[in-house]
């Protein structure tokens, strides 16, 4: 198959639903091999930050001149975002070959009497038959959802499980107390492995640290009290940072904001935890370049000036809140903000201090069945503030906010990741 035949029939596959579970990815690569065994993985879970904290990784792993593979999901623009080595997305060549191969695997499943694989499971799948082939060095691997019965949980074993800040997300799948949504995201902790915890709500925290020792698994915590943040503007923000021996001093990020600034420490944590262990070598002057070319497509970027227009993937309660706050370290005279939610998140509270922050708002819909209609998000937020438009064409939402800001304005959307990578491709095509 080519390319566009290979995203056809992995598309397809949306109908089958998401499907939390071992069992399914577990047969699947039984019959390619099990390419997931023998790579050395960083494992990341968590509510928030989990993709920031892996492009963090990464960059310093490759700055220290290792080969690093890199999966991540959802993806903003392009699918072959989703799996990397070494910032190159996957050629579309070897995406079609490597689906080829995983869809005669599904279909023995099928002749089994087997379920067909989900979405997510084919495309883990292909994300392992890829690492594989390329014999890396790491492999920085993010969670989809949860972690227990993620389909990447699949592996045996990883040189750390990375726990970032954990908060309510997915509460119908997950649970409604943090808790349980600490003991899905812990699934991924190995038996006599490293975590690397961001400290927790106790009631997370105390519920991770009850499954590490389960495992009887090391916990080091990122020692977020000894990071000291000496400036930060919405250009780039510079820390000092001790970790046991070390005192980094004057390492400089790009990636806008105060928890952008604490990602970056649970990365130097785990870097410097896996050197310690003398499973990687990694120098200051490595991890401080690896940070300072880290870009996140999505998160708090900056895609047109005059105005400013910023887009952020914030999905869920604490992502805004982080927003809004990251909003203040901007100079603008007025905020324009577009917003689309989908209909399973907890809109009500996720819009209150954005709403309150903006002079105007338009309101859009994501482009898939699980969008919450515009009229209904519009009705929310005219609680708050009742300058609002609905234009539920996401290109004619950008339009009016254009429309609204003058050149000392600055606009805002949010509210999806699936929103987020249609409104950067069409800006950037404007």
């Amino acid at each position: 198959m080519n390319y566009d035949e290979a995203l056809a029939y992995i598309n397809d596959k949306d109908k089958y639903g998401s499907r939390l579970g071992l069992n399914s990815i577990g047969t699947l690569l039984s019959y390619l091999k099990n390419p997931h065994r023998d790579l050395k993985y960083i494992h990341v879970a968590g509510t928030n930050g989990k993709g920031s904290t892996s492009a963090y990784k990464s960059q310093m792993l490759i700055a220290a001149g290792y080969r690093v593979g890199l999966y991540t999901s959802p993806y903003l623009e392009e699918f072959t975002e989703r799996i990397q080595i070494n910032n190159q997305n996957i050629p579309e060549d070897d995406l079609a070959r490597i689906t080829d191969l995983v869809k005669i695997a599904a279909d023995k499943m099928l002749a089994s009497g087997i379920e067909h694989p989900t979405t997510f499971e084919l495309v883990t799948a292909i994300a392992f038959v890829y690492f594989k082939e390329q014999e890396l060095d790491y492999v920085v691997l993010e969670v989809g959802l949860g972690g227990r019965y993620d389909s990447t949980n699949i592996i045996e074993t990883s040189l750390a499980s990375v726990i970032t800040t954990i908060d309510y997300d997915h509460t119908e799948i997950l649970g409604d107390t943090l808790s349980e949504i600490a003991y899905q995201k812990a699934g991924i902790i190995k038996e006599n492995g490293l975590v690397i915890l961001y400290p927790q709500n106790s009631e997370a925290e105390s519920r991770i640290l009850e499954v590490a020792a389960e495992k009887n698994a090391r916990v080091a915590k990122v020692p977020i009290d000894q990071i000291e943040i000496t400036s930060q503007t919405y250009l780039e923000s510079v820390f000092n940072f001790k970790i046991d021996k070390f005192n980094y001093k004057d390492i400089k990020i790009t990636m806008i904001s105060k928890y952008q600034v604490y990602n970056a420490a649970t990365a130097i944590t785990t870097v410097v935890e896996l050197d310690k262990m003398n499973l990687l070598k990694i120098s200051e002057k490595e991890i401080k370049e690896g940070l300072f070319k880290t870009k996140w497509k999505g998160r708090l970027e900056v895609i047109k000036k005059n105005p400013i227009f910023l887009i952020d993937g914030a999905h869920n309660l604490q992502g805004m809140n982080q927003l809004v706050e990251a909003v203040k370290l901007f100079p603008y005279k007025r905020l324009i903000v577009g917003i689309g939610i989908l209909k399973d998140k907890d809109f009500s509270h996720m819009i209150e201090k954005i709403s309150l922050l903006a002079s105007e708002i338009v309101v859009t819909e994501v482009n898939m069945p699980r969008k919450l209609n515009a009229s209904i998000l519009a009705e929310e937020i005219s609680n708050y503030n009742k300058n609002v438009y609905i234009e539920k064409d996401i290109k004619r939402a950008i339009l009016k906010t254009f429309e609204l800001a003058s050149c000392e304005d600055m606009i805002v959307f949010c509210g999806s990741l699936y929103l987020i990578g249609e409104v950067r491709t069409i800006t950037n095509q404007l």
